[in-house]
């Protein structure tokens, strides 16, 4: 599945991707911000994530830039639970021109298509910036604050919860005056 943004392409990630993926994520101060990826990152790191299954109703992307196919980083949906949360990396170099906004605007719209109720995001206290993003994205704070295992800290740390419903919402009757 591919999608266009205004500035961007979310593409699926193949395996000969690796590489570059391996030159965007592997930085202390991204994968620092993600529950499953491991630090140090390794390259054998980089060959095994684009080597995961695909699932149709949980797609992972590529984020390029649509003018020169530069990596920007990596989005995607993912069954957690019972709920579908949504999960991104952007590159250091990327950081502050609004990609993961964008390429979140990009993902949501999927989830609908794909029938999606809801979708569920977290972000590490220490890392207000992707709190900042789950709200220009129309998340809602959920007010639970709950410690999350990340690899790349070798701990757990504090997350707060963000929910975004997706299923349209019935108009309002209006009322006769």
């Amino acid at each position: 599945m591919f999608h266009r943004t205004e500035r961007l392409l979310l593409r699926p990630i193949w395996q000969e991707d690796w590489e570059a993926i391996y030159g965007g994520i592997a930085d202390e101060g991204v994968v620092r911000n993600l529950a499953r990826a491991p630090w140090p990152y390794r390259a054998d790191d980089a060959k095994a994530f684009v080597e995961l299954p695909q699932d149709q109703m949980s797609p992972r992307f590529l984020v390029t830039r649509a003018r020169d196919a530069a990596l920007v980083g990596c989005i995607g949906i993912d069954r957690c639970g019972d709920d579908v949360e949504l999960g991104y990396w952007i590159a250091r170099q990327h950081w502050g021109q609004g990609y993961a906004t964008e390429a979140g605007r990009g993902v949501i719209e999927i989830a609908r298509m794909l029938g999606h109720d809801a979708l569920v995001a977290s972000h590490f206290l220490d890392n207000p910036a992707s709190g900042r993003v789950l709200t220009k994205l129309g998340f809602e704070p959920t007010g639970a604050i709950r410690p999350r295992h990340s690899c790349g800290r070798g701990e757990e740390s504090l997350t707060a919860e963000y929910r975004l419903e997706l299923a349209e919402r019935p108009s309002m009757p209006r009322q006769a005056a």
